[in-house]
């Protein structure tokens, strides 16, 4: 069943990120935790709801000649090997473990997003380097990352884009969200295949997202969004250090209990 809430969420996600460009998986993914949504559904939903956005900003970018498609599947070379192995480990690890294990992989990957959203300048190098093997790595990392936390594909390739490549910034926008497309699809079906995604959660986050995204990019014109990208890359860094906590702690329960 389609709920409220959850459209309303949607909605205030899709008017930041159209407003401040902060990518919708930094802050969905810990939100839905901290509503209640189980760890690996929220992240296996979240890819899913990354899919369906991320396919129309690819497309309008692609239609733009925005999209380098040699560097986004040199990038993708080495993700695809992560899923899989991804995809095993999920399939391996005691649900329990797991979640404990997703909840804190998801505070670190939040607390390095958020650094680099607040302090950009000391994340670009000076002289780039340009270099394949450098990016097919960089696919195989973020790849692992965005399996076990649905997070990182726009922040982190959004990085090795600008210091490994010679892309323009609208370049580095189009690439980014077509190999980000790339890698949910291909994500979100390892969660599918778990029966790890609630489809009625996606569609509630899409209905209220897509308003929301169309006023977000109408107030960015009238806004000042800097100071507001700041203020949202704390919080971030507060969900990252509140779900660390919450991981640790749900650590040292396990290890009493067994004592």
């Amino acid at each position: 069943m389609i709920e409220f809430p959850f459209i309303i969420l949607g909605f205030l996600v899709g008017t930041i990120v159209g407003l401040t460009g902060i990518g919708g998986g930094v802050l969905m993914t810990p939100l839905l935790i901290f509503f209640g949504v189980e760890p690996i559904i929220a992240i296996g939903s979240d890819l899913l709801y990354a899919t369906a956005t991320k396919g129309l900003s690819a497309y309008l970018h692609n239609k733009k000649g925005n999209v380098d498609k040699k560097i986004a599947l040199k990038l993708f070379f080495g993700t695809f090997p992560a899923v899989i192995l991804g995809g095993l480990i999920l399939r391996i690890i005691n649900r329990d473990v797991i979640n404990n294990f997703l909840t804190a992989m998801l505070a670190v990957i939040l607390i390095l997003t958020s650094l680099i959203n607040l302090k950009k300048e000391f994340f670009i190098f000076k002289k780039k380097v340009n270099s394949s093997y450098i990016l097919v790595f960089f696919g195989f990392v973020v790849g692992l990352i965005v399996q076990f936390t649905s997070v990182g594909s726009g922040v982190l390739i959004t990085f090795a884009l600008m210091n490994f490549t010679d892309l323009n910034p609208r370049c580095v926008v189009g690439t980014s969200l077509f190999y980000g497309l790339l890698l949910t699809s291909i994500s979100s079906l390892n969660y599918i295949s778990l029966g790890a995604v609630n489809y009625f959660l996606v569609l509630s986050l899409i209905i209220g997202t897509i308003p929301g995204v169309f006023l977000g990019t109408h107030l960015n014109y009238r806004l000042h969004p800097k100071y507001l990208r700041r203020l949202i890359s704390i919080m971030i860094l507060c969900f990252g250090i509140y779900l660390l906590i919450r991981s640790v702690n749900i650590q040292r329960e396990v290890v009493e209990k067994y004592e």
